[in-house]
């Protein structure tokens, strides 16, 4: 049986944010899952987490994490002292995720988020992330932490872009810890079958995202969700699913996403509230 979850940013244009209000909202509109943003749990206190980690617990709340990683701790780097700043980073993060249980850290987090600066070797930037992850998947093993290896859009990086590069990155790292995580937002762009390509993930499949193609609830858009569901049913993904949907403008999130006008008439908490208990469904209905 297949978690449910969504992603606290649906909500806010801030990485940090409430995270009490987010668990209870959750589980009362009936997800199994809420995901958010890796980077300030590093500022947080250990009895800081343990609250927020006995609050999902006590509301069954299962909570995931996802990052993109900043320029200055991007492990593919050719700067050997970069790469050993993210490794840092990275293993700090895992340390304070493992604080929380929690069992998955997915997003760009093999690589700076975005497009490197200047000329680049593509092949290189790969090859420095995957050596930086074999040293970042023996604390994953030790936590048992999955580590999921997002294929994103062209925009957003340029190491792993498709289901085929995740899965000869995944392969590359060779770890038992690390994953692929495909995304139907990131899909659309790059992807020639979204179908296709989530049977040639397969069995290294860890994490699934969904969006539509314009970056809203699923089905508010025109991609083909019946073949994606298919696909899945077909090479056996019985692990979660989590909605990422980002509709509001303004502040770092709509800067970070780059969604420069509000994707929606009304972006309204108590509309966005009416999109998550529409999308919850909308995913069961594709599960049957």
């Amino acid at each position: 049986m297949n978690k449910i979850g969504i992603f606290i940013n649906f909500w806010e244009n801030s990485w940090n944010v409430d995270y009490k209000k987010y668990i209870k909202k959750a589980a009362e509109i009936g997800f199994d899952v809420l995901e958010f943003q890796a980077q300030p749990l590093i500022e947080m206190s250990d009895s800081a987490l343990g609250e927020i980690r006995k609050y999902a617990d006590d509301a069954g709340i299962e909570l995931t994490y996802s990052l993109g990683l900043d320029k200055k701790y991007d492990i593919s780097s050719c700067d050997s002292e970069i790469r050993s700043n993210g490794i840092d980073y990275l293993k700090s993060i895992m340390s304070q995720v493992h604080k929380l249980d929690g069992k998955i850290i997915s997003g760009v987090s093999y690589a700076g988020w975005g497009v490197p600066y200047g000329d680049f070797d593509r092949e290189r930037l790969f090859e420095n992330s995957v050596n930086s992850m074999k040293k970042i998947s023996k604390m994953a093993e030790e936590y048992d932490i999955t580590y999921g290896i997002e294929a994103v859009n062209r925009f957003e990086g340029v190491i792993v872009n498709t289901a085929a590069e995740a899965v000869s990155y995944v392969e590359a790292v060779g770890s038992k810890k690390v994953g692929v995580l495909l995304d139907t937002y990131h899909m659309n762009i790059e992807e020639d079958s979204i179908g296709d390509a989530i049977r040639h993930a397969g069995k290294y499949l860890v994490g699934f995202h969904t969006g539509d193609n314009n970056r809203r609830a699923p089905g508010r858009g025109h991609i083909n969700w019946r073949e994606i569901f298919d696909a899945l049913k077909e090479i056996g993904y019985t692990g979660r699913i989590v909605s990422e949907p980002f509709i509001k403008s303004g502040g770092e999130v709509g800067r970070d996403i780059f969604v420069w006008r509000n994707l929606s008439d009304d972006v309204s908490e108590s509309f966005i509230d009416s999109e998550a208990k529409y999308l919850l469904e909308f995913t069961k209905e594709m599960l049957k």
